[in-house]
Order: structure tokens, then C-alpha cells, then sequence
């Protein structure tokens, strides 16, 4: 064990006084020549490439990583991302991206809203077209978004969500239905909706209201 460590030392001496003639930083034989992004979906590529145009001909081996993360952090959608070197000259980037659950209008404007409520400026997206719309309720939607997901509650069939002021939510399904939640306890009443759309003496009505306690009035 001791002569190990010994041995260790050695080289570690040798190896930071050792001065080598070639220059990391002057020679081109490691330099960046390609950037290859993967696992991109809403982000633009090439505008990410575009970004990061001074990595071209630094050294692979000497990389500033904190300076790629300034620049890949000003696009909305990267939630993260790893590095990996590809040697001699290739830079591969894996982005994690931020995964909009719905489209929020705000006073007019329009902006993706995530699970964990974040809010990205809205564009044109077409893996994002067919999202629900949320009226209204921005800072309270990623809560109502994980009680509706604890329950099971069909997603894929909520068209949107509006928010009152009172502090309750209405949801309207694709097929028509709409359902007035209570201000308190709304997680009962979705079960009980999921419970009885499911049978068929329900069939027919369109409205589900739930906002008086212990009571729903169908219509």
C-alpha cells in the first residue's frame, strides 16, 4: 500500500512538471471541428448551433463548460443537458427539454405552461398543437395538473381549464361535458364524475356541477 502511494506521488510530480513541446492551446489536433446536438424536439437546432459558434477550433480537452451552459440555458425549453467529447474534434450535446402540459392565455397573451408551472413564451409548435388551453389560474394549475394525475383522471380528454376568481376550476371535455368543480375537496368530486360518466344512466347530461358541498346537479 505504501509503495502504491509512492509510486502515485511519482507520477503525479512528473507528470505536472513535465513540460511537453506541443501547446494544448496552440496546437489543432483536438480542436472542435463539429457540434452535434441530439434529443432536441421543440428547440430550434440550428439556432442552438448558432449560439455556441465559439466553440469552433477551441481545444476539446481544455473546454469551459460553464461557458456552454450561459449560453444553452437562454433557451426557455432546455430544462438540462450533458456534454459528452467525441476525440479528436466532436462535441456531442444531449438536451433534456421542459415539457409543455398545456397552453395558458394571459392577458392576452399565449405561453406554454409545464408541470412544474413554468411558463414559456408561445410559438408555433407542431408536436404542441393539439394541447388543452388554460384560462386563467396560472400559479394554481401545476397543483390542480397533480391531483388530476394522482386520481388517474383522463387527461387526453380535457379540452381546457378555466380558473374563477372564487378560486375554483371548470374543465370542458372534448365531448361536451363540462365540469364545475367546488373551491375545496375537488378531488372527491372528480372521482365520483369518473365513477358516474362510466355509467350509462349518465349518458346523456352535459353538465356535471359539483360546486354545492355534497350535492351534484346534472344537466
Amino acid at each position: 500500500m505504501k509503495k502504491s502511494l509512492l509510486l502515485a506521488i511519482f507520477f503525479f510530480v512528473l507528470l505536472t512538471t513535465y513540460n511537453p513541446n506541443f501547446n494544448f492551446n496552440s496546437n489543432s489536433w483536438l480542436n472542435i471541428k463539429q457540434i452535434n446536438l441530439s434529443n432536441t424536439f421543440a428547440i430550434e437546432e440550428e439556432e442552438i448551433k448558432k449560439n455556441l459558434d465559439f466553440l469552433y477550433e477551441k481545444n476539446l480537452f481544455l473546454l469551459n463548460t460553464s461557458q456552454i451552459q450561459d449560453n444553452l440555458m437562454k433557451e426557455p425549453f432546455i430544462e438540462s443537458f450533458s456534454i459528452k467529447k467525441i476525440y479528436p474534434h466532436t462535441l456531442k450535446i444531449i438536451i433534456f427539454e421542459k415539457k409543455p402540459i398545456a397552453i395558458l392565455l394571459k392577458k392576452k397573451e399565449k405561453f406554454y405552461i409545464t408541470e412544474k408551472g413554468d411558463l414559456i413564451k408561445f410559438k408555433e409548435i407542431k408536436i404542441y398543437k393539439d394541447l388543452p388551453e388554460v384560462f386563467g389560474g396560472d400559479k394554481k394549475f401545476a397543483s390542480l395538473f397533480k391531483n388530476l394525475k394522482n386520481i388517474q383522471f383522463p387527461l387526453e380528454k380535457i379540452k381546457s381549464y378555466y380558473f374563477f376568481e372564487s378560486g375554483r376550476w371548470d374543465l370542458i371535455l372534448f365531448d361536451g361535458i363540462s365540469i364545475k368543480l367546488p373551491i375545496k375537496d375537488y378531488q372527491s368530486s372528480l372521482k365520483n364524475f369518473m365513477l358516474s360518466h362510466s355509467d350509462i344512466n349518465f349518458k346523456n347530461y352535459k353538465i356535471y356541477d359539483y360546486r354545492i358541498k355534497n350535492q351534484l346537479i346534472l344537466n
